[in-house]
């Protein structure tokens, strides 16, 4: 090769960011994105809410890649990770001065008996929404498994489509481990207002059929529709294949994105990624965190010392009701509540007498002051 060529494996947030940011770096070799996904890079937030209602199309991700002399490849996924060079599905040879991979995460199905039928759908990609929304047409009733943040927003949009929704949670409310009970209170509250019906403490044992679903707690669940909201796993086989250091299912790296071998960086769900801010590695699966990411690889890519030190963040927004989130995501000893008489909240968490976690609706003061206590480990503010 006569010039330096950056090669970015992944069309999420993530891969997009790191090729414009090395270009705007100053990057000026060859850029090539290479995407597994048929369609051109999208914003993914709106697939489990106005996209799968089939109010508004997917906006593009970045329609300027072609003005900054980005080459974009679809629908031929990288099978191999070689020095210096990636093979695809397809035969097509790429050769590389950098890599960043970034090929994300892709939905869990649980190893029970029929959950992988091919009617039980999950929700990741514009395909998989498109389909979702196709087969919500002409049925009745769903079932979601699952009461994340992606199941608690398929159900209600699934609702708003008419259809008699039932989530089964695992918790006693919804995302109880993560935001804590009383939290996850007001999910449950949002969820209900919707006309969504939540099984509480409910295992899943199986689905029959497709559509037939069991549990621990209620025998046998009949619906047109079963969704699985069960969470995901990243996407590392190429790493793993090629030798790259992997940590808790991540691809290690350090806080510049850098992996194990020289010339090749990882950013966004597939990452674990040093924080010096928070002192340890950490493991994030948001948007906003892709993006952040994604950046700094492709700066640290085109020669800058740029490093990923942020405190990780999400929106989410159930209904019409938004959530605001940011923490170093792995773990709480106490969450202190402070609601408001206008209906809105914020929580702060704490752990070891630091502030590590906020989480706010119509409080967007507290929100926006929150990533500077957190990166500082500041005490937890007492109004």
């Amino acid at each position: 090769m006569d010039a330096e060529t950056l090669l970015v494996v992944g069309s999420g947030p993530a891969g997009v960011s790191a090729a414009r940011a090395y270009r705007e770096a100053g990057g000026a070799g060859p850029v090539r994105l290479l995407s597994a996904d048929a369609d051109p890079p999208y914003e993914r937030p709106p697939l489990s809410k106005e996209f799968l209602r089939g109010e508004a199309d997917l906006p593009p991700l970045d329609d300027s890649l072609a003005d900054l002399d980005i080459t974009v490849t679809l629908g031929d996924p990288v099978t191999e990770l070689g020095d210096g060079r990636v093979r695809t599905a397809a035969g097509a040879v790429h050769p590389f001065t950098t890599c960043v991979l970034a090929t994300g995460a892709e939905p869990v199905r649980p190893e029970l008996p029929g959950a992988d039928h091919p009617d039980v759908r999950t929700l990741r990609s514009a395909a998989d929404s498109r389909e979702l929304r196709a087969a919500a047409t002409g049925v009745r009733s769903a079932i979601v498994v699952g009461a994340g943040f992606i199941g608690c927003e398929a159900a209600v949009s699934l609702s708003r489509l008419g259809l008699q929704v039932t989530v089964v949670c695992p918790d006693d409310v919804p995302q109880e481990k993560r935001l804590g009970r009383e939290a996850g209170r007001f999910l449950l509250r949002w969820l209900k207002s919707e006309g969504v019906s939540v099984l509480r403490g409910t295992k899943l044992l199986s689905v029959e059929g497709g559509h037939r679903v069991r549990t621990d707690l209620v025998p046998v669940l009949d619906a047109g529709l079963v969704v699985l909201a069960t969470g995901i796993r990243p996407r590392i086989e190429l790493a793993e294949a090629a030798g790259l250091a992997v940590e808790r299912s991540r691809i290690r790296t350090d806080e510049h994105l850098r992996t194990s071998r020289d010339g090749v960086l990882a950013a966004g769900d597939v990452a674990l990624a040093h924080n010096p801010a928070a002192g340890r590695a950490l493991a994030v699966e948001h948007w906003g965190e892709g993006l952040a990411m994604g950046e700094v690889a492709g700066r640290t890519a085109a020669g800058e010392d740029a490093t990923w030190d942020a405190v990780p963040g999400f929106w989410s927004v159930v209904g019409e009701r938004v959530l605001k989130y940011a923490a170093w995501g792995d773990g709480f000893d106490r969450a202190h509540a402070f609601p408001r008489d206008d209906g809105g909240f914020t929580f702060w968490y704490e752990r070891d007498g630091r502030a590590v976690g906020v989480l706010t609706h119509e409080a967007d003061e507290d929100y926006e002051r929150g990533a500077d206590l957190i990166r500082r480990g500041a005490p937890v503010p007492v109004s």
